[in-house]
């Protein structure tokens, strides 16, 4: 095989390092997408379990101690308890996206592994050609077999880049979707969280203050008339 390789020229050695950094990624990725390192089953509900109990700092210490991405979201949550449903869902959103981008993190590194493999490939046997038809020109077609042979080795970097880049593409779409079921459901546990620190009277700390304040004082009684006066 590393015979066969040499022989594709100079450009087989990008084509290998591309897939010796993809493989490395998705190495990486596979263990950090991980549910037990993203989204363990069993935390969101215990973290909600604790609510119910009226436990908030149990369910903090439980979200935060668990050190994933669940577990920051959910505490992020927690954080904003009393607040207006709004803020809650606001604060939630933004350690989410924060969150999402961590997990998305070099999975594009993949795509352009996929991508830019074939062309290194086309490129080797372009040149290769290139090569093999300027000795044609140079020396003349004394023997088949040396323009067959010089054809078949520039059509090596197109077969070592076309190698490459189909595990790359299937790898970069499972780590996609992965990310993608991941996400939802980290929005998914967000949004129950949100909608049980917001049931009863949990919410009603600044967003019923603020009501409280808007309201006008009722007045203490009917202002009297001139008849009843009379």
């Amino acid at each position: 095989m590393v015979d066969l390789l040499a022989k594709g020229g100079p450009l087989v050695v990008p084509i290998v390092l591309g897939s010796v950094v993809g493989l490395g990624v998705l190495l990486e990725r596979l263990w950090s997408l991980r549910r037990a390192r993203v989204a363990p089953p069993g935390l969101g509900p215990a973290v909600r379990e604790r609510v119910r109990d009226g436990d908030l700092e149990g369910a903090m210490r439980l979200a935060e101690l668990s050190e994933t991405a669940l577990g920051r979201v959910l505490s992020a949550g927690l954080s904003e308890a009393g607040a207006p449903r709004s803020e809650i869902r606001e604060r939630v959103e933004e350690v989410g996206r924060r969150e999402a981008a961590h997990l998305e993190r070099y999975v594009g590194v993949l795509g352009v592994v996929a991508a830019i493999e074939p062309l290194l490939g086309l490129l080797g046997t372009v040149t290769g050609m290139i090569d093999v038809f300027q000795r044609v020109v140079d020396e003349g077609v004394g023997d088949p077999k040396i323009l067959a042979s010089g054809i078949w080795e520039a059509l090596i970097t197109t077969a070592a880049g076309l190698t490459v880049a189909i595990p790359a593409y299937l790898a970069w779409r499972y780590l996609l979707a992965r990310v993608r079921d991941l996400v939802l459901e980290l929005e998914e546990e967000a949004s129950l969280l949100a909608d049980l620190v917001c049931e009863g009277s949990v919410c009603s700390g600044r967003g019923r203050a603020a009501t409280a304040d808007a309201e006008p004082p009722e007045a203490a009684g009917p202002t009297p008339t001139k008849e009843a006066a009379r």
